[in-house]
């Protein structure tokens, strides 16, 4: 009991000397404003990282998360966290076998033909051992490390209480949702300590890949498989900024990189679910010249509404129509009680103007996605997280693309492959379930317009239909009335016919169109013919009406 409080008290101390330190720092008290820069900004982010370093696991997780809000930090605090080392010493084998066989249930040498001692690589939340299972299949185990997660679950509790001081007594509270970053990295941290999550997002990300031939994804061994152990298919690669000029010589980088950029846009666009965390030291190019994308545990995830509203904010930004992004960004956004719209469309519109002539090089929609993201924050509205995390994806795969091809343009890719995502993404909601949820509409609008028209025609014979128009204009007024008048009755014989047909349907008839009874398809056709002349004269009036 003594022990814990007395840890706890340290790590609170520690917490409070961190917060003293940069509690009046210009990021923290100019929160979203890219207007605060300091000459020695660089220099005060590399610090920061180092102490966030120093503070353990967990801060190493939040600044790699803070690395992705771009809409929160200035762009030297975003690269100083970006660039934090996950790599620390392994932690010794004893605890790797322990935890193995705890949660497998089975001795080490029961599971394994051959298991490495020494780890491939050590983070600081698990470390990777190379190893094969019973059949000669080559794995790497991913093994967490011991009591990781009651630690994290600690600091997650301080920072909930630091987040709670920081709500009642600090300013930037008010323009930072600091209880929503930090319900989203407990989220996503603990997704993290979860190795089933990782596990089910490389089968998911592998199936939505499998058409891409030159991309590999490991897929996982169930039965190797805990929330603590990771087991997976061990692939043979070097991380592509380790790859030597000449064997890039022998590779198409061209195609990988299209390849790699296509991949992530149906993700994004398409499937709703991507990689988060593309950056080239996730990327190994193996001995045949595929392209391994590993470490999945941090997947974003896209609601269908954002997943349109992104593609075509891409798209804005790729052709330079500024308007078009500044409308799409206030869609997106949460409106505070500062917010300027006028200024910041302003900005918005220079920020993508600027890329209209310029060289394919210097374009990047994930650059300025992320500058629109701050600037949005800056000027009163609050950015939904995937935006600048779906940003700092685009910037880390353009880094990807360069490396395998020096004159990849993302824009001109985006451009050449939209036309094709947009038909995917018609076809995945032409499922059975999306048809049969239509049907269901149809039908019960079918059921309820003949009471909807009798509750219209019943205020209409009474006198107690009531229209709220601006300017008064009593012939215009007579006019309405005669077509409404018109389409409803219109719209009831309409409505009647296809009851009537609905009804024929069941009475088989010699005659027959089709293999239905003839005269109930009659009525079919019958209404449809009526429904195609209604919807036309209906155009036709609103064209001369907009002529005039």
């Amino acid at each position: 009991m003594g022990v814990a409080f007395g840890d706890r008290l340290s790590r609170y101390r520690d917490f409070a000397r961190f917060a003293v330190k940069y509690a009046r720092a210009d990021f923290v008290t100019h929160a979203g404003d890219s207007s605060a820069r300091t000459a020695n900004d660089a220099a005060e982010a590399r610090a920061f990282a180092a102490d966030l370093e120093k503070l353990g696991p967990t801060f190493i997780k939040l600044g790699q998360l803070l690395s992705t809000r771009a809409d929160l930090l200035p762009p030297a605090y975003v690269e100083a966290l970006a660039r934090l080392q996950d790599n620390v010493d392994p932690f010794p084998f004893a605890d790797v076998e322990r935890i193995v066989q705890e949660e497998l249930g089975v001795r080490l040498s029961k599971a394994f033909e051959a298991f490495n001692p020494e780890p491939s690589a050590a983070a600081s939340l698990g470390q990777v051992h190379r190893a094969v299972i019973r059949g000669g299949r080559e794995v790497a185990v991913k093994v967490q490390r011991p009591d990781v997660r009651e630690r994290v679950m600690k600091d997650l509790d301080a920072l909930d209480e630091v987040a709670a001081l920081m709500h009642r007594f600090s300013a930037t509270s008010r323009l930072v949702d600091v209880h929503g970053v930090l319900d989203e990295f407990r989220r996503t941290i603990l997704s993290e300590l979860d190795y089933r999550e990782e596990a089910r997002n490389l089968v998911a990300l592998s199936h939505q890949l499998r058409d891409f031939d030159r991309l590999l994804i490991p897929l996982p061994i169930d039965d190797y498989t805990t929330s603590r152990v990771l087991t997976m298919d061990f692939i043979d690669g070097t991380k592509i900024t380790l790859v030597s000029r000449v064997e890039w010589t022998e590779v198409d980088g061209v195609a990988l990189g299209d390849d790699l950029f296509r991949a992530y846009l149906q993700q994004i666009l398409v499937d709703g679910v991507f990689h988060a965390d593309p950056h080239p030291g996730n990327v190994l190019l193996t001995p045949d010249h595929r392209l391994a994308l590993i470490d999945l545990g941090m997947v974003g995830r896209l609601a269908t509404t954002m997943q349109e509203r992104l593609f075509r904010l891409m798209l804005a930004i790729s052709e330079a129509r500024g308007d078009d992004a500044a409308s799409i960004i206030i869609a997106i956004g949460e409106t505070r009680e500062d917010f300027d719209e006028m200024q910041m469309r302003r900005l918005i519109i220079d920020m993508v103007g600027r890329y209209r002539n310029a060289a394919a090089k210097e374009l990047n929609v994930g650059r300025v996605m992320l500058d629109m993201a701050r600037a949005a924050t800056q000027h009163g509205l609050r950015m939904p997280p995937e935006l600048a995390l779906l940003g700092k994806t685009l910037l880390n795969l353009d880094e990807i693309g360069r490396l395998l091809d020096p004159d990849f343009d993302v824009n001109a890719s985006m451009r050449r492959n939209a036309t094709r995502l947009m038909q995917r993404r018609m076809l995945n909601s032409m499922t059975p379930a999306n048809v049969l949820s239509t049907a269901l509409e149809v039908r019960d609008f079918a059921e309820r317009l003949p009471a909807r028209m009798n509750r219209i025609l019943d205020a209409l014979s009474a006198n107690d239909l009531r229209l709220k128009i601006e300017v008064i204009d009593h012939g215009s007024i007579i006019d309405g009335f005669q077509k409404v008048a018109n389409r409803i009755a219109l719209g009831l014989v309409l409505a009647a016919l296809i009851v009537g047909a609905a009804m024929l349907m069941r009475v088989q008839t010699p005659f027959t169109i089709l293999g239905y009874p003839g005269l109930a398809m009659l009525l079919f056709l019958a209404a449809a013919g009526g429904g195609f002349w209604m919807a036309w004269t209906i155009l036709a009036g609103d064209v001369k009406t907009r002529i005039r």
